[in-house]
């Protein structure tokens, strides 16, 4: 997490994962791999740019439609981000990037969520959310297996009344 000098948050973070980068993108661009990793999310972000990038919760409800911003497949996804959460209805979007990099049979992860306002309700969520979803991306695509939902009961609740 940093905060550039006009105060904006910016989430970042770096993880190594033991899959190609096609294997990487594969599993964050299509719904059939999404739901495996992502808590049950269908998420499908598999057009180019100007396309878009939907999420469909556990509950088969649209929690995403945002605009894909920047496709190079396997290499960078960048998209806007605005869930459609009724209690959130005041925070503007903001924009996700993931870049894959080849690294010794590995590849390098990195995510930067930025674009936030100063106080974000949401710039809050994701920094809880983004790991505990990159870290079942980890073992779902080096083990066969996501991991059990990280998220509360609030959060659960949330997530179900899109």
């Amino acid at each position: 997490m940093t905060a550039a000098a006009d105060q904006k948050p910016s989430f970042v973070y770096v993880t190594y994962i033991a899959a190609s980068p096609d294997k990487v993108w594969a599993a964050l661009t299509k719904t059939e791999l999404s739901e495996q990793f992502w808590f049950g999310y269908r998420v499908q972000a598999d057009g180019g740019k100007g396309g878009r990038m939907t999420a469909h919760n556990p509950a088969g409800r649209l929690a995403h439609d945002d605009p894909i911003i920047e496709s190079d497949p396997p290499r960078k996804l960048v998209y806007g981000w605005k869930p459609l959460y009724r209690d959130l209805p005041d925070e503007r979007p903001s924009r996700v990037t993931f870049t894959l990099e080849p690294f010794k049979g590995q590849t390098r992860l990195t995510i930067v969520h930025d674009e936030f306002d100063e106080g974000s309700k949401m710039f809050e969520m994701i920094s809880a959310g983004w790991p505990a979803v990159l870290s079942s991306l980890k073992s779902f695509l080096e083990t066969g297996k996501g991991l059990e939902s990280t998220w509360n009961d609030e959060q659960q609740k949330r997530a179900a009344e899109v």
